[in-house]
């Protein structure tokens, strides 16, 4: 069966087609197409609290390309859902109306909690130890999803305004940093978390920069080592000679300091990156809808 999911983040715009299959009552997805779209809309929510006519137009034109290649695809069922920037912008709604007017498609704007969820439905946890006791930490765009997970379910979850976008642009407080240190401190001293996974473009790019094999740990040590090696380049040194798109150069050293921060106040040494997000997510729940159906 084929599935699409499209996650409006507040960097980039993923539009994802993938086929699943079930084996052993399982779902084993293949990715068909997975187009990126560096729209980048939380530059205009977060300082401007609008997104532009600009943004708002290349993004429903995505939503038309989108529709089509489900007609093409001939996907079973899609779902669209947007993060941080969509939430804040105040003509969010407005956008989101216009998109359904003109597609028929319905995007959801979701909150942190849901996001955890999404991905956690990947059965991410099952390639380490389920039972156990995990943080898991969502650096994205406009903010941060931070979720205590033990034994397979949910315990807290809490989403601060602290991403590598609104980082870059010097948009987060001082207040909201130490909210998160201080909520991270409390769940070390509550749940003494075994560790966290990771998930994120930033962290996945680091990830297959330390040519580490598949659910191998990536060390506290070995982010810090190539965030400070990043650091000596420029933007511009990142783009040409380490090959990196513009929309990841500019952004990668914020979220590499916002892991680095979360890891230093939790006191974990080793992050799982299982280079699933929330469109991977969305498939998978899909595919769960899907199965309830006795399709």
């Amino acid at each position: 069966m084929r599935f699409a999911a499209v996650d409006i983040g507040s960097n980039a715009v993923r539009l994802l087609f993938s086929e699943v299959y079930t084996v052993k009552n399982k779902p084993l997805l293949k990715k068909i197409t997975l187009i990126r779209l560096p729209l980048r809309l939380g530059e205009d929510a977060f300082s401007r609290k609008n997104i532009s006519e600009e943004m708002a137009v290349k993004l429903e034109k995505a939503f038309v390309s989108f529709k089509n290649l489900c007609e093409v695809y001939n996907v079973v069922s899609y779902r669209a859902c947007a993060t941080s920037a969509m939430r804040e912008a105040l003509n969010g709604e407005e956008i989101i109306n216009k998109i359904k007017s003109s597609t028929g498609i319905k995007i959801e704007i979701i909150n942190g909690k849901l996001e955890a969820e999404l991905i956690y439905s990947t059965h991410v946890a099952e390639e380490i130890d389920e039972k156990g006791c995990y943080l898991y930490v969502d650096v994205g765009g406009g903010s941060t999803e931070i979720t205590l997970f033990n034994k397979g379910k949910i315990e807290d979850t809490c989403s601060f305004n602290i991403g590598s976008v609104r980082l870059k642009n010097d948009l987060v407080t001082k207040e909201t940093c130490i909210e998160m240190e201080e909520w991270l401190k409390q769940i070390k001293k509550k749940y003494k978390p075994d560790m966290a996974i990771a998930t994120g473009g930033n962290i996945n790019k680091i990830y297959k920069m330390c040519n580490l094999k598949d659910y191998a740990l990536l060390s506290v040590k070995q982010l810090k080592e190539k965030c400070d090696y990043l650091e000596k380049f420029t933007v511009e040194e990142r783009i040409k000679k380490l090959g990196m798109r513009e929309d990841r150069a500019d952004v990668i050293v914020p979220a590499c300091n916002i892991y680095l921060a979360v890891a230093k106040w939790i006191e974990i040494k080793n992050f799982f990156v299982p280079k699933l997000g929330l469109a991977d997510g969305i498939i998978y729940n899909l595919w769960q809808e899907q199965q309830k159906k006795g399709a």
